[in-house]
């Protein structure tokens, strides 16, 4: 074949190249109809917890109608959402006075339980001398040590704190504990064998590492907390949600008693996303795993 030829066979060769599709393309309709898809079901997904809890709401109000339960024993959704904005006041003033004790509690408990939490997974004299007592600690029923803090501290917001501290301590040490142990030893081998110091080493490689697992006890803290609250104010307390509910019990007030049970409700799905917030700002790469 002379060298014309091939010359003149190039051009059909490159023409039918072009002609051919890619390998992986797409056509542009499907590929958006697959993307709208994708953002309805998203938003469908999204969608389901609150239709649960309004499909919750009717399933109430429809029993309540239907088998004529009496107000005393079950009150209506209606009438319990228009207690909340009839008593609006008195129940903004108890509810100041139990997120307090949530607040500050919840922060102590954080405060104290991390760094002692790391102090016994990295140390093995700490494990030995200061891990023993939390757990008798831990073993000794609150209830019975809240008369003891009434005897200590009077009725104080301190015994409160005190209290709420005593309930969310042990779940959050055990998750910083359970955390700050989690990284396998590999990983520490060679931050040092390139030459890492131990403070790089930890807060570059054990501290992110350990945060899910101390964010899910800090969560478990949490929705603990608000029960340490409930339980200090109904033992001594002139103010807060315990206080007023355990008043609403004795005077057989049902709506009033729903009403505090929804406002508690509402203050752990806030306490809970508060706590997703920030773990969502500090643990980036977990973002970018979902």
């Amino acid at each position: 074949m002379s060298r014309k030829n091939l010359t003149a066979d190039r051009p059909s060769q490159t023409a039918s190249a072009v002609a051919l599709p890619t390998p992986g393309m797409a056509p542009r309709k499907p590929r958006e109809a697959s993307a709208t898809r994708r953002r309805i079901g998203s938003v469908a997904w999204s969608s389901l917890p609150p239709l649960v809890f309004v499909a919750i709401l009717l399933a109430w109000a429809a029993a309540v109608e239907l088998f004529k339960i009496p107000a005393y024993l079950l009150p209506g959704p209606l009438a319990v959402f228009k207690r909340l904005f009839t008593d609006a006041g008195s129940l903004w003033i108890h509810t100041q006075s139990t997120l307090v004790v949530l607040v500050v509690g919840l922060l102590l408990s954080v405060v104290i339980g991390i760094p002692l939490g790391l102090v016994i997974a990295l140390s093995k004299t700490a494990k030995q001398l200061v891990y023993p007592p939390v757990i008798v600690l831990q073993l000794v029923p609150k209830i019975a040590v809240a008369p003891l803090l009434l005897v200590w501290l009077g009725f104080s917001l301190n015994t409160k704190v005190a209290l709420v501290v005593l309930i969310t301590f042990f779940p959050l040490l055990m998750a910083s504990i359970s955390g700050f142990r989690i990284l396998d030893d590999r990983f520490l081998y060679l931050t040092r064998s390139m030459g890492a110091s131990r403070w790089q080493t930890f807060w570059t490689l054990r501290f992110p590492a350990a945060l899910p697992v101390i964010f899910s006890g800090i969560k478990t803290s949490a929705t603990i907390a608000i029960t340490g609250a409930l339980v200090a104010e109904f033992l001594g307390s002139n103010s807060g949600l315990g206080y007023a509910l355990l008043r609403a019990s004795g005077a057989m007030d049902t709506e009033y008693m729903f009403a505090i049970l929804v406002i508690l409700t509402v203050i752990g799905v806030i306490l809970n996303y508060l706590v997703e917030a920030v773990e969502w700002v500090l643990t980036p790469w977990q973002r970018r795993a979902a």
